[in-house]
């Protein structure tokens, strides 16, 4: 009710600029992913529009959540004002409030596909929002348009943010452009070796598991698997890269003697930039499966707590007959498989065509183009 108000006052001493278009997130403090690519796209299109950055990665501490509040205050003033107010996350102001219709929400949704259920979803499930929480806060409410990588997962992110399907459309993620660019690998694998020193021509086998945990937070993760064994047997001729969540990247320690074999990537790599070098890819229920299904390159799947987790979250689809890769739960047969497993490329194609729409690196530019055309439809 509070941020309500704050906002009706600004709707009531300022109008809504057509060519005003907000970028937000609560994640970052900076401009990365989807957003990146969009506001570029904007920017190289229309010098006339005026394009502002609302950015506050939030802190879980007394501070924080102080700064958060006048923060959230300026960005009422700022969805008052714009045109289009654009996210690729949850946003916690924007089920705080009703927009007026002369701004528009605009949902990004920073991951493709559709694996793991979220949002509504998840409703009363032990990693998703309890049902009186609901009636307090309507989470995902208020999207005017989402953007998703294929028209075969509408009905999925309709349910989950409990819109209409008339509002999504299939125009694909724009971060993948990425893979499509004029990248020299090369220049990544240099950086790479600034930051780890020489590695040679040893395979890169990227271990990128899904956040486990709630809101901001997640408890100390443990690796299930034994890495200790992978360097025995692997060490001469692959090294592993870890990359995680943010929220969980302060609750991982690597073990002193797997420093030069494991390498916990942090802040210095993008994972889109990880994905381009990386030659096997070993995740569990990440959605980051979908951005490498667009690089033709093996993937491995880690679900030693599958039961507990479909228990906890659970899935869109059934998890063994989707993923386009071998399931293991015990590092002996990951170490087998990485050792003598086949790729099967033809499974890992089905994938890709299932949940991508498009694969021609214009995704931004075709939602910029789907935007303009209705900027002044005041």
């Amino acid at each position: 009710m509070g941020f309500q108000f704050v906002y009706l006052l600004f709707c009531f001493f300022f109008k809504v600029n057509p060519k005003k278009i907000t970028f937000a997130s609560s994640r970052s403090n900076e401009l990365n992913g989807n957003l990146e690519y969009i506001y570029s796209e904007f920017k190289s299109r229309d010098n006339n529009l005026i394009l502002v950055k609302s950015f506050f990665k939030i802190k879980n501490d007394f501070t924080g959540k102080i700064h958060y509040l006048f923060h959230m205050i300026k960005e009422c003033y700022h969805i008052a004002t714009s045109r289009y107010f654009i996210i690729d996350d949850y946003h916690y102001l924007i089920y705080l409030i009703k927009p007026r219709k002369k701004t528009e929400i605009i949902q990004l949704w920073h991951a493709c596909g559709a694996f793991k259920k979220f949002g509504m979803s998840i409703v009363g499930k032990p990693n998703g929002p309890s049902r009186e929480y609901i009636k307090t806060v309507k989470i995902h409410s208020n999207y005017s348009r989402l953007y998703v990588s294929s028209s075969e997962v509408i009905p999925y992110y309709a349910e989950a943010f409990d819109m209409e399907e008339s509002k999504i459309f299939p125009l694909g993620v724009p971060r993948t452009d990425y893979f499509f660019e004029n990248h020299q690998k090369e220049k990544v694998i240099e950086k790479l070796l600034q930051k780890i020193g020489s590695f040679q021509d040893k395979q890169i086998i990227l271990y990128a598991p899904t956040f486990r945990g709630k809101s901001y937070q997640q408890d100390v993760f443990v690796s299930p698997i034994n890495f200790n064994l992978l360097k025995e047997q692997l060490k001469k001729e692959s090294i592993i890269l870890i990359h995680l969540h943010p929220y969980m990247s302060s609750a991982f320690h690597l073990e002193d003697d797997l420093k030069d074999f494991v390498y916990h990537i942090k802040h210095d790599f993008t994972i889109e930039e990880l994905l381009l070098i990386t030659d096997v890819l070993i995740t569990d229920y990440s959605s980051i499966i979908f951005d490498y299904s667009l690089l033709n390159k093996p993937a491995a799947f880690y679900a030693h707590d599958l039961n507990e987790y479909m228990q906890e979250r659970d899935f869109y689809y059934e998890y063994e007959s989707l993923v386009p890769g071998p399931i293991f739960s015990h590092t002996e047969k990951l170490l087998d498989w990485l050792n003598n497993g086949q790729f099967n490329q033809e499974k890992m194609d089905l994938f890709k065509n299932k949940f991508f729409d498009y694969t021609d690196g214009n995704t931004s530019s075709r939602i910029v183009s789907h935007l303009l055309s209705s900027l002044n439809d005041l």
